[in-house]
């Protein structure tokens, strides 16, 4: 239960504050600041929740605002996170980006949409296509004033009567972003998959849905044999149109979906990996020049293929007269990143490429090389999951009992994907051919 919402801007001045409870004097804001900075020196790092005197600060950080709940109650501090985060969706639908700027233009709608979402401090309607139907950034005429859809008080109150399409169709994204950091050696010090199932949906109706994954769960409360791979899901996160009763139950996934796209739930898998693209390189550091060999290789199935593959490899920051020469893809040099950006555009399963980097130095400088940035790839491979997850089955039931089209896709990206970098090679002469 929250007492008032902030909006801050990055120097903690407020943009927007909505007393709900009226327990905590406004002016205990202009702690939040000095408590934010105060826990990043002793932390290294701001925490989303923090107390003093009694008053609890929740804190979201979006671009250059700050999303802010304050309470004296002893509330459950993931309902406001969570809150704030559905309030930054909310807002984004609304305006498109979440910034300073949007909100100084949009106040008067965010009031609107504080007093809808909120009501003394408890969350109420946090569906944005709901909100968006009687909450709307149009000027109204006194006689036609919006009201507010009868989905509001329904059961279902993310969804509106009278949906109707000429064409039903249902569309499921499997999304899986990696996180992993390599040693040079190539051993994975850590890696995880973090997925989510997205969806589109354009169904007539009130139609209910039934999905069936490869879970291992429930192929073991049921005494059922898996066909191939079962997985096992951590730290699974539904949208509220999930029945959860049924899924304790039978570990069924049920719901009767949202109009449109929304995200039906994610998870994550505890998992040792092996890198899916693996960057092996070389440096040469010698007086005035630094000079990079990196064989990058596609460690996964030859039949498939990743698309839009980023390599950044960071070199010094005063480094300078770029030379590159690659087998495949272009590179180019990012100082503003202090690093060469390698794209390939399409890069096949099982393939290997190379490339060579050749740099000036200043001839007096200062080097520490434990403070040396790893190598981020970014990566998208379409038709392919690490984990093996399979959607076994999509039913669509609404009494009217058209048919529908189910489309489901598969698709497997980066997360926080990491590769360290060796030691540069100083003695001797270069080893590495001229470019």
């Amino acid at each position: 239960m929250a007492s008032a919402i902030f909006i801050l801007d990055l120097k903690g001045k407020p943009l927007i504050a909505r007393d709900y409870r009226g327990d905590i004097p406004l002016n205990a804001i202009d702690r939040f600041m000095p408590l934010l900075q105060e826990r990043e020196d002793e932390e290294g790092t701001g925490l989303p929740v923090m107390t003093e005197n009694g008053v609890t600060y929740l804190h979201l950080r979006e671009k250059d605002v700050y999303l802010v709940a304050l309470t004296r109650k002893n509330t459950n501090a993931m309902t406001l996170l969570q809150f704030l985060h559905h309030l930054s969706k909310v807002f984004t639908e609304y305006f498109k980006t979440l910034e300073e700027e949007s909100i100084r233009d949009n106040f008067v709608i965010i009031y609107e949409l504080l007093d809808e979402m909120m009501d003394y401090g408890v969350p109420q309607i946090t569906e944005p296509k709901i909100l968006q139907e009687y909450i709307t950034q149009e000027s109204h005429m006194l006689e036609i004033t919006p009201r507010p859809p009868t989905a509001v008080t329904n059961a279902v109150s993310w969804r509106s009567e009278g949906i109707s399409y000429r064409k039903n169709e249902v569309f499921l994204d499997v999304v899986e972003s990696i996180n992993m950091l390599v040693n040079p050696s190539g051993t994975v010090m850590s890696s995880d998959i973090q997925g989510a199932i997205k969806m589109k949906v354009y169904l007539t109706g009130m139609p209910e849905l039934r999905l069936g994954l490869n879970d291992k769960v429930m192929f073991e409360s049921t005494g059922r044999a898996a066909r191939g791979k079962a997985v096992e899901m951590e730290d699974i996160r539904f949208h509220q149109c999930v029945r959860l009763s049924k899924f304790e139950t039978d570990r069924t996934i049920s719901f009767i979906p949202p109009d449109g796209e929304f995200e039906l739930m994610s998870y994550r898998l505890n998992a040792q990996l092996k890198p899916l693209i693996w960057c092996e390189s070389v440096i040469e550091s010698h007086r005035g020049r630094i000079e990079f060999m990196v064989k990058a290789k596609a460690q996964f199935k030859h039949r498939s293929t990743a698309n839009n593959v980023e390599i950044a490899v960071p070199v010094p920051a005063d480094a300078d007269s770029p030379k590159f020469k690659s087998t495949i893809g272009s590179v180019r040099y990012s100082p503003e990143r202090a690093a060469f950006v390698w794209k390939i555009k399409q890069f096949q399963g099982g393939k290997e490429a190379l490339l060579r980097a050749h740099f000036g130095l200043p001839s007096i400088r200062d080097e520490d090389p434990e403070r040396r940035p790893p190598i981020s790839v970014k990566f998208e491979i379409p038709y392919f999951t690490t984990s093996g997850i399979q959607v076994r089955y999509l039913k669509i039931v609404e009494k009217s009992g058209y048919q529908a089209l189910p489309w489901v896709r598969y698709i497997t990206k980066n997360g926080d994907y990491q590769l360290r970098l060796p030691d540069a090679l100083t003695s001797g002469e270069s080893r590495l051919p001229p470019i």
